[in-house]
């Protein structure tokens, strides 16, 4: 099926990047939020962000121009409806993503083909709730979308062959590159990356290790861009902590088991650079290490 028109629910920091994206790929884009000024935060920070693509050479500005126009914002959820392809980029909480699949149902056309950029949760039981599990998969952006290369496309028990195809031609034409990963708790990255940052706040829960020796260990004796603690912060320590208790949750193992440290700082709300508090305060011009 031809896609055309692609309708991104919440303008976070994920769904501003999808928007950025699919806009820049030509596609018609219309961006829901439930908060007006989380919408006009997204269009001022994806007119940014294309605005350093063009100065770093990457666009021209014919085409942020021309990308920029293909982008509209709503806080109606049924306008959403009217669109080739939904992805879904709300807060990693399934009763949330649960009820907008529901509100959205009515007003889909038929041949829409549904996705969740969910990070850990199960692909098949979001799809059971909809009119359309076939039509139905795991669509995952990596963050930052418009400079990561990845996307993983997660099949549900129940998606079609045409689905994935749909999906895959979208991804090739964005000009990343798709991994298809089975729908099993946290996918293929997260599986991976998720308990090796929660073993590092282990490292410094133990006391084996202060912050900033865990991160500068994994930077300059692993070669990691960025130490775990520091990507932590980026991610967001309360989707840290959701995606652990879904691998703990759905696996059933103790290995998965978040740190209490972890838990702690949540509940501080301390939960990274959103909150200019995590494994490091950011409210002064350097990061200073919390522990």
């Amino acid at each position: 099926m031809s896609i055309s028109k692609v309708g991104v629910i919440g303008a976070g920091q994920m769904g501003n990047g999808i928007a950025h994206v699919m806009a820049l790929a030509e596609y018609e884009v219309i961006l829901s939020d439930v908060n007006q000024q989380a919408l006009d935060d997204a269009r001022t920070l994806i007119e940014a962000n294309m605005a350093r693509q063009v100065s770093r050479g990457k666009i021209a500005e014919a085409e942020m121009k021309a990308a920029l126009g293909r982008i509209q914002t709503t806080l109606n959820l049924p306008e959403i409806g009217a669109t080739d392809l939904v992805i879904e980029a709300a807060t990693e909480r399934e009763t949330i993503k649960q009820a907008i699949f529901e509100d959205l149902q009515p007003h889909l056309l038929p041949h829409t083909i549904l996705t969740s950029n969910t990070s850990s949760i199960s692909i098949t039981r979001l799809a059971s709730g909809t009119d359309r599990p076939e039509r139905f998969m795991g669509f995952h952006f990596m963050n930052p979308v418009p400079i990561m290369q990845l996307v993983e496309l997660i099949r549900g028990i129940a998606t079609d062959e045409e689905t994935f195809k749909a999906c895959k031609e979208v991804v090739d034409r964005l000009g990343k590159t798709a991994a298809s990963a089975e729908d099993f708790p946290a996918f293929i990255v997260n599986r991976i990356l998720m308990p090796m940052i929660n073993e590092a706040v282990y490292t410094l829960y133990e006391g084996v290790g202060s912050v900033q020796s865990i991160d500068q260990s994994m930077k300059l004796g692993a070669n990691h861009p960025m130490g775990p603690l520091e990507l932590a912060d980026f991610i967001g320590l309360d989707t840290c902590l959701a995606i652990m208790n879904v691998l703990h949750d759905g696996l059933a193992d103790t290995k998965y088991r978040p740190c209490p440290l972890l838990t702690k700082y949540v509940e501080a709300g301390w939960l990274g650079r959103k909150t200019q508090r995590g494994f490091y305060d950011y409210r002064g011009e350097t990061p200073v290490p919390t522990r």
